[in-house]
């Protein structure tokens, strides 16, 4: 596995799987990146190059565990780039690692192309769904045989009152399908390193306002995808997310959870390399044409508030 080496001296690896130009691929958790395996045959059409964040996967463990804040693993990102020689970078990010993509972009949009953002988590912004939306969402779910488990597990959470049990019980909530591979996968996505998951969003990791208005400026075009049953990242909370962008398509994948390129990888692969190969729109265009499914931030999938009444540690970490 190749290594490169951070700012402060720690050794990073990362692999590399595919052809073609080079697509940046941040996981979430903080986790090691694994679980994006090949991101269901995007390797067909770029290569992908998937770092393991320090203290997880083959990347060694840093000396200062104040250097697993989201703000501080942007170096880590710059490094990466720099090391592969690339004057910019497209970027594609899931989960929890959206929020290390938008202060890389708001720090580095210069080194920036296309950005990704799948499932993507919205601390960095200020942005969260909020309980009613997500009870809302895990409401569509009923007739599943998993359900009352599950929605019981949710209220808990919701009261405050969940514990380790009914966190792990909450997991079919983030799949489009429960079956044994969806189980797999589900926990080979588990953050392994209690202290990168404490320190990922510690004081000082994000600084909203700042954020939003650097992405504001951001000119490159952006792809925002959301499963349509993602407790995690639900539709409305990524249309918001949508809406702080010049150049930003919006779309929902029909039947999809927190990890669309397992639920469906041919419509997965599709939409997203049609839109790494597509030409720059007009800045200050924000596209909807793209939206499939029903429309975040209308009907069912309405915008709420920032306050949540509920905070989910998901598969892919507490970090989004």
């Amino acid at each position: 596995m190749p290594t490169f080496t951070a700012p402060d001296g720690t050794l990073l690896a990362y692999r590399t799987i595919g052809d073609g130009d080079p697509l940046l691929c941040l996981p979430g958790g903080p986790t090691d990146s694994r679980y994006l395996g090949d991101l269901g045959g995007l390797a067909r059409h770029r290569r992908l190059v998937l770092p393991d964040p320090r203290g997880t996967g083959r990347s060694a463990v840093p000396e200062d565990t104040a250097s697993y804040r989201c703000d501080r693993l942007v170096d880590d990102v710059e490094a990466l780039r720099a090391h592969l020689g690339l004057a910019r970078t497209d970027l594609l990010a899931h989960s929890g690692g959206a929020n290390l993509a938008a202060r890389y972009v708001a720090r580095y949009p210069e080194r920036t192309g296309r950005l990704a953002l799948i499932g993507p988590g919205a601390r960095a912004v200020g942005i969260d769904a909020g309980g009613a939306a997500r009870r809302e969402l895990a409401l569509l779910r009923k007739d599943e045989p998993w359900f009352p488990e599950a929605f019981a597990a949710l209220e808990a959470v919701s009261r405050g009152a969940g514990g380790p049990a009914e966190r792990a019980a909450l997991a079919p909530f983030f799949c489009g399908r429960w079956d044994a591979a969806a189980r797999e996968h589900h926990e080979s996505g588990q953050p392994r390193n209690p202290d990168a998951v404490a320190h990922f969003a510690a004081d000082g990791a994000f600084d909203p306002e700042a954020t939003r208005e650097a992405l504001g400026a951001f000119e490159g075009p952006v792809l925002l995808l959301a499963g349509e049953f993602d407790l995690n990242s639900p539709p409305g909370m990524v249309a918001g997310f949508a809406e702080l962008f010049p150049d930003a398509t919006l779309v929902v994948q029909p039947g999809a959870g927190h990890y669309p390129w397992i639920d469906d990888p041919a419509r997965f692969v599709a939409t997203v390399a049609e839109f790494l190969d597509a030409p720059a729109a007009v800045p200050g265009h924000t596209d909807r044409s793209g939206t499939e499914g029903n429309q975040p931030g209308t009907g069912r999938f309405p915008l709420l508030p920032e306050e949540s009444a509920i905070r989910v540690d998901t598969p892919s970490g507490p970090a989004s």
